[in-house]
């Protein structure tokens, strides 16, 4: 899998992509990220990348021009599968959409900045828009490397224990993992239940299927 960045704050990226999954997965050959800085696409000798917006009003806005000639400049080679935009304003992010994503061999993500971008990029240049919640944050890498972070580790060699990525929470049918506990089984007279540790499969199976409970999103 390829994964194609395009920010205008590429250095955010530097902490994210040392988490341990996601360093396993691009040291493995599993998936190629690749930032690119929009400024280097920016017009005129001061590389824009923003201007004001028409109409009036408040903040900047990214221009149509750096964004086309970057994805035009990716796309001479790479035949993109989704050309992703992060904004509050997308549909909200889901286990289900991850999965989704990790059958693609080649994304791009674009990161909203300042006020937004010109809705002629969203209009033309946009396959799938993109919000990892109800709220706002001061650009998209935040929320890319959420997604990134999210896809990644479902990769097939990602994580060693499968069993691990088949229990997860939201990964049978939206629903939430029942509790977990490990040693000690008495910690300041907090106990574990003596189910887990009965011996009795069958019946640890049971509650633990009791335990998990459906998804229920907040209003």
């Amino acid at each position: 899998m390829r994964i194609d960045i395009v920010s205008i704050a590429p250095k955010i990226f530097q902490g994210p992509f040392y988490n341990y999954i996601v360093k396993r997965a691009i040291n493995k050959g599993l998936v190629n990220i690749n930032v690119h800085d929009l400024r280097e696409y920016g017009i005129g000798k001061r590389k824009k990348v923003d201007d004001y917006p028409y109409g009036g009003g408040s903040g900047m806005v990214i221009k149509i021009e750096p964004v086309y000639k970057c994805f035009s400049k990716l796309s001479e080679k790479i035949n993109y599968d989704e050309i992703i935009f992060m904004t509050p304003d997308g549909m909200l992010f889901s286990q289900k959409y991850a999965e989704y994503l990790t059958y693609k061999k080649n994304i791009i993500i674009l990161c909203g900045h300042y006020k937004g971008i010109d809705q002629r990029i969203r209009d033309n240049l946009i396959s799938k828009e993109i919000s990892i919640g109800n709220y706002v944050l001061s650009g998209g890498e935040l929320a890319a490397a959420v997604v990134i972070e999210s896809v990644v580790r479902l990769l097939p060699g990602a994580i060693k224990n499968k069993e691990s990525i088949i229990t997860d929470s939201f990964q049978k049918k939206y629903v939430i993992a029942p509790p977990i506990y490990t040693r000690p089984r008495i910690y300041k007279g907090w106990k574990v239940p003596k189910i887990l540790f009965s011996g009795h499969h069958k019946k640890i199976k049971n509650w633990l299927q009791k335990k998990s409970v459906p998804f229920i999103q907040q209003k």
